[in-house]
């Protein structure tokens, strides 16, 4: 679907009003060009006998038809301006839906700013296009061609001597339209840019902060910003041209028709009311033209707007959460991968190489492994954060990527590596989990995740707002937040991500004992760099460079001498060391 077809679909859903609207710009149209003929009669006949009742007569006529003009003028704005904010609206909702379906992998390469800059200024300059460009561009038309047929009515010579300079006209409108459209498309692309860039000086303020980078930042915004004010002098520049180069044009030639018609009174061919009616109706055509030029400038700014838009509308969809076969009767959360190997889209090398295990339901299982190993990894494909290949990852064996997506995230409770908090309160964190979870089963979450003493200090409690992707709070305080939102889902398979790495050794024992109860009964997955956190898994397996190198209970893989001993050594000696000290 091209840019353009997509917006005559939006047009299509609101085909009545526009099209009341447009019976709307045509009365307004009609009444605006009785005008000049009224004042041309009136013209005549005060020239033969100046009475009052015929300028009274006249008068009311002409002030009736401006009050009907008005009321046309009123309706279609009203109507048309009113359809171009609904579109806006339907179209901002479904930028944001498709946004919210996009692949992972599509933010990956993607700048947060840059997307905000299209769902916002992008969408106001397709709303123009919508709204007062179509409504301009059609009630245009009309007043230009009705005008030019009253003229040849009054002179045919003098209309089409009037019409010649309109080829000149389009040339200029189509000339300046193309550069004004390339200009706008680089100034909107260059409004992306710094978008992106504030979002992620703000975002990462503290590290700007941290590394006093503040100066050299400032210095770099005040270079995009004045690259993007000279953008936009290029704009101003081309459209300063346009315009003035269509006054001219437009000014000489009514001094030309100033000349013939003066010519024609003289030799008596036609009356003075005729010829002021004739200047008259040439300025309801030219006036009309220079619109449209506005009119091409909107909508060249509104076509590069909505193919900005649609590069990422044109983005193929993820995988629809209703869609796959929904398994029914009981679900154990038995988990198989059988000879799996994964290489992201854009990587050239294997992530995960032939990865073959068994948890059967109930169990925990422990993932250790050097940073890269591919531990993310693995449990993203898990839950199909990124599709896994085909038959490779079963649940009761079924292959996940048959599963209705919708159910399968139901069924799992996942703490990611990396905690993101929501500025609102520390409940509603919790409860994004379960939308509907109870004050009650919030607190317990809480209390599970050891969030209790934490809670009990701040000044609402749990109805505090923790301030935007939770600033106010510690990293230890943040991922217990997350494993309370995990919880209070009650999932049948547990994934807890590293979740643990943040806190001191105290805090995870503590979160240890209560996880372990909370286990009971549910499939889990935990992946750490600590071997406390795993130590009592059913099974622990060691990932190396995308392969399972290791595998077996803590006390086996201590007895094997592997990597897996080394670093139970090595975190053993750390602990002491910190003890001592």
């Amino acid at each position: 679907m091209t840019p353009l077809r997509r917006l005559l679909h939006y047009f299509a859903r609101h085909r009545t009003p526009l099209l009341l609207g447009g019976l709307c710009v045509l009365g307004s149209a009609a009444f605006s060009l009785m005008k000049p003929a009224i004042v041309g009669n009136a013209v005549d006949e005060l020239s033969k006998a100046a009475t009052r009742a015929t300028f009274f007569r006249y008068g009311l006529l002409f002030v009736a038809v401006a009050a009907v003009e008005g009321v046309f003028l009123y309706l279609q704005r009203w109507i048309i301006i009113g359809v171009s904010r609904h579109i806006e609206y339907e179209m901002r909702n479904d930028f944001y839906d498709h946004l919210q379906q996009l692949p992972v992998s599509y933010y990956q390469e993607q700048r947060t700013g840059d997307l905000m800059s299209r769902a916002t200024n992008d969408l106001s300059s397709v709303r123009m296009l919508i709204g007062p460009a179509v409504m301009h561009s059609f009630s245009s038309l009309i007043v230009v061609a009705g005008a030019f047929i009253m003229m040849l009515r009054i002179d045919r010579m003098m209309a089409l001597t009037a019409l010649s300079s309109v080829p000149v006209i389009v040339f200029l409108v189509k000339f300046f339209g193309q550069r004004i459209h390339l200009r706008f498309k680089s100034v909107q692309d260059y409004f992306g840019d710094i978008s992106a860039r504030v979002q992620e000086n703000l975002s990462g303020v503290r590290v700007v902060r941290a590394f006093t980078q503040e100066q050299h930042e400032i210095g770099a915004f005040k270079a995009m910003n004045r690259e993007y004010v000279n953008r936009n002098r290029s704009l101003i520049r081309l459209t300063a041209t346009f315009y003035p180069a269509l006054h001219a044009l437009i000014g000489l030639m009514f001094v030309f028709i100033f000349f013939l018609g003066s010519r024609r009174i003289l030799a008596h061919s036609m009356t003075i009311g005729s010829f002021v009616a004739f200047q008259f109706y040439l300025g309801r055509m030219i006036w009309p033209l220079i619109a449209l030029g506005w009119v091409i400038n909107l909508f060249q700014r509104g076509m590069a707007s909505m193919q900005r838009l649609h590069d990422v509308w044109s983005i193929s969809s993820g995988v629809s959460p209703d869609a796959g076969t929904r398994i029914e009767g009981e679900i154990r959360g038995d988990i198989d991968i059988r000879d799996l190997t994964f290489t992201y889209p854009t990587g050239t090398q294997p992530v995960l190489r032939n990865i073959n295990m068994q948890v059967r339901a109930g169990e925990t299982i422990g993932i250790v492994g050097r940073t890269g190993s591919g531990k993310s990894t693995l449990l993203s494909l898990i839950t199909r954060t990124f599709e896994p290949p085909a038959s490779s990852i079963f649940l009761d064996g079924v292959p996940v990527e048959t599963m209705q997506l919708r159910q399968l995230r139901s069924l799992t409770g996942i703490v990611p590596q990396e905690t993101f908090l929501f500025s609102e309160s520390l409940a509603e964190n919790i409860r994004f989990g379960r939308g509907d979870a109870t004050d009650e089963e919030v607190g317990e979450a809480a209390r599970l995740a050891g969030l209790s003493t934490d809670v009990a200090g701040f000044p609402q409690g749990l109805g505090t707002v923790i301030g935007e992707r939770g600033i106010t709070l510690s990293g230890g305080q943040k991922q217990r937040t997350a494993i309370a939102r995990a919880l209070v889902r009650n999932p049948l398979v547990l994934i807890l991500d590293d979740s643990l790495s943040a806190v001191d050794t105290a805090t995870e024992e503590r979160i240890l004992n209560a996880l372990r109860e909370v286990r009971k009964g549910r499939t889990a997955l935990v992946v750490s760099h600590r071997v406390s956190s795993v130590k009592d898994a059913d099974h622990i397996i060691v990932l190396d460079d995308g392969r399972i190198v290791e595998r077996g209970t803590h006390e086996s893989l201590l007895a094997h001498g592997g990597y897996y001993a080394d670093l139970y050594r090595r975190q053993t000696l750390e602990d002491e060391i910190e003890e001592i000290a």
